[in-house]
C-alpha cells in the first residue's frame, strides 16, 4: 500500500492499539499525542527526517517498542509514516478540513473537549525543532501558541495554573488551539525550510525556557529575553 494512502479505520485501530500495549514505553505517544507531535512537525518551520522524529514517539524506551519480529517493527512503522502522510496531504491539499485528534469526556451532563494530550504532541514536535521555533515567540502568532503552551507543556508557570485548573477552562483553551493551527500553518508556510538545509551558529541558543544566561535565577523569557521581546 503507497505512503499516500490514508489509513482505514482497520489500520488506525492497529496503530492504537499497539501504542497502548505493553510494548511500548508507558510515556510513549497514543494517537492522540502522536497527531498533536506530526502535525507540529508538518506545519513547522523544517522537514524532519523521519529518522530523527521517531524515536521520541517511544518515548523513554532507548531500543523502541518490544517488537515481535523485523515485519511487525516494518509494519507499525509504515503505518506511522503514512500517518504523518495523511496530515501532510492534508495541509497540501484541503488545509481547511483538517481537524486535531482530540478526545471528548462527559463532565457533570455536558461533552467537553480533552486536548491535553494532542497539545503535548504538538508541544513536542515544537520542541524537536525548538531553535527554529524561537521567532514564532516575537511574532504575530505567538498569541496563538499560548494554549498550546497551556495545555501541552509538562511544566508552567504557578501563576498561569489558574487558567488549566478546570475542565471547562481547558476545553476553551482547545478550542482556542483548533482555531488557531490554521494560522500557524500559514505563518510558517512560505519560511518552511528543508529537511537537508542545516543551519550553523557560533553558540548554543538559549530557549525561552531555560535559566537566563545573566544568572538572575529566572527563565529567559522572564528575563533578558522578556527585554528582547520588548526592543
Amino acid at each position: 500500500m503507497h505512503l499516500d494512502q490514508p489509513l482505514s479505520d482497520r489500520e488506525f485501530q492497529e496503530l492504537d492499539q499497539f501504542l497502548l500495549s505493553d510494548r511500548c514505553a508507558e510515556d510513549g505517544m497514543t494517537m492522540d499525542g502522536l497527531h498533536g507531535y506530526l502535525t507540529a512537525l508538518a506545519i513547522g518551520p523544517r522537514q524532519v527526517a523521519m529518522t530523527t522524529w521517531l524515536p521520541r514517539v517511544w518515548g523513554s524506551a532507548e531500543d523502541g517498542p518490544s517488537f515481535a519480529n523485523a515485519k511487525e517493527a516494518a509494519r507499525i512503522t509504515h503505518l506511522i509514516g503514512r500517518f504523518m502522510n495523511e496530515i501532510l496531504m492534508t495541509f497540501d491539499v484541503a488545509p481547511k478540513d483538517f481537524e486535531p485528534l482530540f478526545c471528548e469526556f462527559e463532565w457533570e451532563g455536558k461533552m467537553l473537549i480533552d486536548g491535553e494530550a494532542w497539545a503535548w504532541g504538538f508541544w513536542e514536535g515544537m520542541n524537536l525543532c525548538a531553535d527554529d521555533w524561537e521567532s514564532a515567540w516575537q511574532s504575530n502568532i505567538a498569541e496563538l501558541l499560548t494554549p498550546i503552551y497551556l495545555l501541552g507543556a509538562e511544566e508552567i508557570e504557578e501563576e498561569e495554573m489558574s487558567l488549566v485548573d478546570e475542565p471547562v477552562k481547558r476545553h476553551k483553551l482547545a478550542i482556542e488551539v483548533e482555531a488557531a493551527i490554521p494560522h500557524i500553518h500559514r505563518y510558517w508556510q512560505p519560511l518552511r525550510k528543508s529537511a537537508i538545509e542545516t543551519v550553523q551558529r557560533a553558540a548554543a541558543k538559549v530557549g525561552r525556557n531555560d535559566d537566563c544566561p545573566c544568572g538572575s535565577g529566572k527563565k529567559f523569557k522572564k528575563c533578558c529575553g522578556d527585554d528582547a521581546a520588548a526592543l
